[in-house]
C-alpha cells in the first residue's frame, strides 16, 4: 500500500472512528488498521482526529530545505561544458580538483558557497541537477552537424586478458577512417594510440592507409609521449602487418602483437577511444585535402592531447565476477592519465616534475576554446571544398554541353 491510497484508507477510516463511541468499537477499528498500514498505534491515533494532516494537500505540506538548490546549477552547467560533457562519475572527480583553479583563473564565477557545494557533490547529484540541461543539448544536436602469411606467423596474437595491464608503455593503435560517405580515393585517417594503463592517448592525422605514412605516424605519436613504449598492439590490417611497421618495432625494441580477425574486444581500449577521442570530435564528414590533414595535426599535437591527458578523468575496469547469470563489474575511481602517470612507479621523478609543472601552467577553458576554434574552422575549409568542388561541376556540364552543340551544328552543315 503507497501513501496516497494509505491516505485514502484512513479519510474513510476517521469518519467510522469518529462516529464510534464505545472504546472497545474504536480499539478494534484501530486494530484494523495497523494491520492493512502498518503504522504505530500511537500514530494512528493522532492521524484519526478531526484535524490532522490527512486534511492538508500538497501545497500546505512542509516542504524539506533542499541543499543543492537551483542556485548551484550555472556553475554546474559551465564546469562540464568546460570538461566537455562529462559523465557525473567523472565530473565528480574534475569539480573537486579544478573549481579553485578555475576560481582563481576566472573561469568561472560564483561565491565560496557554492563553491564548497561543487566539491561535495556526488554523481549521482550531479547527474540529477544536469538532466535537464542534457535534454536541452540533446536537441540542440539534433539538427546540427553530427569514429604476406609469413609476416602474419612472426607477430602474435593477443587477445585482451594477455596484454600487461599493470605496466606502462603498452600500446593499441588503430586507424579511423575520415572518408564521409564514399571509400573512395586518398583521404585523411586518425591514427590513435592509447597505453593500457594510463588511458594516455596520442593521435596523429596520415593521409591514406599507405604503409609508410601509418609508421610515420606511430612514430610522431611515440615522440610525442612523455614516457617510453613497451610495445604495439594493432588489429589485423595491412596497414599495421607489414614489412615497414614490423622492421620499425625490431629497431626500436618493441614488443608487437595483433588482434584476432574480426574480435574487436582484442583491442577494446583503443576502440573506445575512436569514439570519445576522434569521432566526437571531429564528426564522420569527409577529409581528403593537405589543408585539411594539417589542421587536424595542429588541433591533435597541441589542444587536444592536453586537454584530454590532463582534464578528463577516465574509469579502469578493476574486476569482472558472473553471479548468478548476471556480470557484476567494479572500477576504480575515475583519474585523468596524468594523475595515474604521477601515481605510476616506472615513471622518473624529473618527468613528473615536468607532468606537473605542464598541468600547472594549462588553462582547461582556454584549451576548450582554442579545440572549437580549430574545429570550426575545419568545418569551413570542408564547406568551402565542396563549394568549389560544385562550382566545377556545373562548369564541366557547360563546357559537354556547348561541345555537343557545336557538334551538332557541324554535323547539320556537312549535310
Amino acid at each position: 500500500m503507497d501513501m496516497q491510497s494509505r491516505n485514502q484508507y484512513l479519510l474513510e477510516l476517521r469518519t467510522e472512528y469518529l462516529k464510534t463511541k464505545s472504546r472497545k468499537g474504536r480499539g478494534e477499528l484501530l486494530n484494523e488498521a495497523v494491520k492493512r498500514t502498518k503504522l504505530a498505534r500511537k500514530h494512528l491515533i493522532v492521524k484519526l482526529r478531526p484535524k490532522s494532516n490527512l486534511d492538508k494537500g500538497k501545497e500546505q505540506k512542509k516542504k524539506r530545505r533542499q541543499y543543492y538548490d537551483n542556485s548551484i546549477k550555472p556553475a554546474l552547467i559551465r564546469m562540464w561544458q568546460i570538461f566537455d560533457y562529462s559523465c557525473g562519475q567523472r565530473l565528480e572527480t574534475s569539480l573537486r580538483d579544478e573549481t579553485d583553479r578555475l576560481r582563481l583563473q576566472n573561469e568561472l564565477i560564483c561565491s565560496d558557497g557554492i563553491a564548497l557545494k561543487l566539491k561535495q557533490m556526488g554523481s549521482a547529484t550531479i547527474d540529477r541537477k544536469l538532466k535537464h540541461q542534457k535534454e536541452i543539448e540533446r536537441i540542440k544536436r539534433k539538427y546540427h552537424r553530427k569514429i604476406h602469411p609469413l609476416l602474419y606467423q612472426q607477430i602474435p596474437v593477443k587477445v585482451f586478458g594477455e596484454q600487461d595491464r599493470s605496466a606502462l608503455g603498452n600500446m593499441q593503435i588503430d586507424l579511423v577512417e575520415h572518408c564521409g560517405a564514399s571509400a573512395l580515393g586518398e583521404f585523411v585517417n586518425t591514427l590513435n594510440a592509447t597505453d593500457i594503463y594510463s588511458g594516455w592517448s596520442e593521435e596523429e592525422a596520415v593521409m591514406g592507409k599507405g604503409q609508410e605514412p601509418t609508421k610515420e605516424g606511430v612514430d610522431n605519436c611515440r615522440q610525442r609521449c612523455k614516457f617510453d613504449w613497451a610495445g604495439i598492439h594493432s588489429d589485423g590490417g595491412t596497414e599495421f602487418i607489414n614489412a615497414h611497421l614490423f622492421k620499425y618495432s625490431n629497431d626500436s625494441g618493441l614488443d608487437f602483437s595483433r588482434s584476432r580477425p574480426y574480435k574487436k574486444n582484442d583491442n577494446c581500449l583503443v576502440e573506445q577511444k575512436n569514439k570519445t577521442h576522434v569521432r566526437r570530435l571531429v564528426g564522420y564528414l569527409r577529409y581528403d585535402t593537405l589543408k585539411e590533414r594539417a589542421l587536424l595535426n595542429d588541433l591533435y599535437r597541441h589542444e587536444w592531447r592536453l586537454y584530454k591527458n590532463f582534464f578528463q578523468p577516465v574509469i579502469k575496469l578493476v574486476s569482472k565476477e558472473r553471479i548468478a547469470g548476471k556480470i557484476h563489474r567494479k572500477y576504480d575511481k575515475p583519474k585523468t592519465p596524468y594523475q595515474r602517470l604521477l601515481a605510476s612507479p616506472e615513471l622518473s621523478e624529473k618527468k613528473k616534475q615536468k607532468l606537473t609543472k605542464m598541468y600547472q601552467s594549462l588553462n582547461p577553458a582556454q584549451l576548450k576554446r582554442a579545440i572549437d576554434e580549430k574545429l570550426n574552422r575545419l568545418y569551413q575549409f570542408y564547406k568551402q571544398k565542396n563549394d568549389k568542388n560544385n562550382s566545377l561541376k556545373v562548369d564541366f556540364k557547360k563546357k559537354i554541353s556547348v561541345r555537343f552543340s557545336c557538334v551538332r551544328e557541324n554535323a547539320v552543315s556537312v549535310r
